[in-house]
């Protein structure tokens, strides 16, 4: 029998990936290249994304390297100082347990749960083995997440459907050095992989600092570092925490993404449980 404290730590993990980027589908890695090889978004490099600058392409694959589950990584998300004060995060390594993994943004249409977010706009995939779905919106103002969902209506791990009553905002417009905000939703009457969920989660984003940031494939400049502490407070059970830092470029979205381990107090954690990056598909 799965113990509430359990249901619960597979929550937290399944919001870190939505609140981080991860499953928001952006332009191509060709600078955001339509099929007649029309750039739709070029990056201006100002220092700022916007919201014209952080779209989702629905139908178009987006492939990353990510970190085994179960296991841990050293990081770096403090990075390092050059000679002239720029900052840069390196995370060019590979390793030989790193898998690949594509994300696609769908719409709703034909979603078993489809009638439970009449706000939602697409879907995408939280987990490795596709099990689990963000559901998102955005507008001019913000992109935000909905709720969470099980793949299949009812799957043998037991159903989930967690429909914030608002919606929280991940990333908020313009981002820029220095913009800051907390968003807090409720779940009333949530399901947890089959069992009751109900409580508050909050999310604290900084966008804090811009620098390079060095991959296997790219090198991508004013790269703008993302902080995200998600408070999971259940009716019943213990408060989680768990930090993440994504790494966002203008027109390519999430190029990185990191989370740590739960209960880790360090903005500049160095064992993280996910290390996911943009990859040459």
């Amino acid at each position: 029998m799965r113990t509430a404290l359990s249901a619960l730590s597979s929550l937290v993990c399944l919001l870190v990936l939505a609140g981080c980027a991860v499953p928001i589908s952006y332009p191509p890695v060709d600078g955001g290249a339509g099929a007649g090889g029309a750039f739709t978004c070029l990056p201006n490099l100002d220092g700022v994304i916007d919201a014209t600058e952080l779209q989702v392409a629905l139908g178009v694959p987006v492939t990353y390297v990510d970190s085994p589950v179960g296991g841990t990584r050293t990081v770096d998300v403090a990075g390092t100082t050059d000679g002239s004060g720029n900052l840069t995060w390196d995370f060019s390594e590979s390793y030989a347990d790193d898998v690949n993994l594509t994300l696609t943004a769908m719409p709703l249409s034909g979603k078993w749960y489809q009638e439970s977010f009449p706000d939602g706009q697409w879907a995408a995939q939280l987990d490795e083995a596709d099990t689990t779905e963000g559901i998102y919106s955005a507008d001019g103002e913000a992109i935000y997440l909905q709720g969470v969902a099980s793949v299949e209506m009812a799957p043998a791990a037991g159903r989930t459907l967690i429909v914030y009553t608002t919606p929280v905002a991940l990333y908020r417009f313009p981002l820029a050095p220095g913009s800051a905000w907390t968003s807090t939703s409720t779940v009333t009457g949530g399901t947890l992989s089959g069992l009751p969920y109900a409580g508050t989660d909050t999310y604290s984003v900084a966008d804090d600092a811009v620098g390079e940031v060095d991959l296997h494939d790219y090198v991508f400049t004013q790269a703008h570092r993302i902080r995200t502490t998600v408070t999971l407070s259940p009716s019943a059970g213990e408060t989680q925490v768990t930090r993440q830092v994504d790494f966002l470029f203008e027109c390519f979205g999430s190029i990185v993404h990191v989370a740590s381990e739960p209960g880790e107090t360090n903005d500049d954690f160095t064992q993280a449980t996910e290390v996911r990056r943009l990859s040459n598909p």
